[in-house]
């Protein structure tokens, strides 16, 4: 299997989709439209539609029910960057190669267009209603993809990240602000596809855990490659982590243990998939694909 040409080829389909979904630039508020939709299609790897449709086929998804979902996920993921670049939180003026919103269209704007896009993500996911009126996994799917961006998941995180910048942090910590600030929606990416293929009650919950590991596993390498990689590789500054004085798995315990413990949960998780009945080779290997990323 060529996994760059397969993941290529899927995130192609994905933009084509977030095309699809993202509001008309239109209307006297069309420069928070214009920056909304900036923001979506600065790129990235579009990593949480892919994991919540690849873990949709698996369990036999193949309606179009899940598009509204996919690209709600990515604007809320997205909305999450705008406002954590913004001058009070990372003051980062640069993301994937471009100016970040704020940098872009102004401190005032980047706020709202971060805004909007959250808003935005749940007017697009109900309109999984209208493709299947009578789905009762669609309402599961909503409680998963707003609690999960919420004060019990990603915000939960970001929150605690803030508030520990510049002061000891202890493992557990560190750990539970990973789970919720990065963990959380890659849950809910993967356990929104498991619901709306109809997936049980078990697998439902081994694929969750399976994402928390799978999150858990991304955050340290990316704090990994905060201290090795170059911007131009990164495609936004490194070292931010230093600047913003935070505690990173690195600085807890060196480069080389935060790699064991990178390789360690990313053989958990990916034996979790694997170990379900149900089979996605391109998903396994997806997943290794993103532990392993040099960017």
């Amino acid at each position: 299997m060529d996994m760059k040409a397969e993941i290529a080829a899927r995130t192609k389909q994905i933009e084509a989709l977030l095309t699809k979904y993202l509001p008309k630039e239109e209307g006297p508020q069309e420069t928070v439209i214009a920056a909304m939709n900036y923001s979506v299609l600065a790129g990235g790897k579009r990593l949480r539609p892919m994991l919540m449709w690849e873990t949709y086929r698996m369990f036999g998804g193949r309606s179009q029910v899940i598009e509204p979902f996919m690209v709600a996920i990515e604007m809320i993921h997205t909305y999450s960057l705008v406002h954590d670049d913004l001058p009070a939180m990372d003051n980062d003026e640069y993301r994937r190669g471009k100016k970040t919103t704020h940098a872009q269209y102004g401190e005032a704007m980047g706020i709202l267009a971060g805004d909007g896009l959250l808003n935005y993500a749940f007017e697009t996911a109900v309109k999984a209603f209208e493709l299947e009126p009578g789905n009762v996994n669609i309402g599961k799917a909503l409680q998963v993809l707003a609690g999960k961006a919420g004060i019990y998941g990603m915000l939960g995180g970001q929150c605690v990240d803030v508030e520990s910048e510049g002061k000891p942090v202890t493992q557990e910590t560190l750990q539970f602000i990973y789970q919720l600030k990065t963990g959380a929606l890659l849950e809910s990416a993967m356990l929104i596809g498991a619901i709306l293929a109809g997936a049980t009650k078990g697998e439902q919950k081994q694929v969750e855990q399976a994402a928390g590991e799978l999150g858990l596993a991304f955050q340290i390498q990316d704090d990994i490659l905060d201290v090795t990689s170059t911007t131009e590789v990164l495609g936004k500054p490194v070292g931010s982590d230093e600047k913003n004085h935070k505690t990173t798995w690195v600085t807890l315990w060196g480069i080389e243990r935060a790699a064991q413990e990178v390789e360690r949960l990313s053989k958990q998780s990916v034996k979790r998939i694997d170990d379900l009945v149900v089979k996605n080779e391109f998903l396994i290997n997806l997943m290794l694909e993103l532990i392993q990323r040099t960017k």
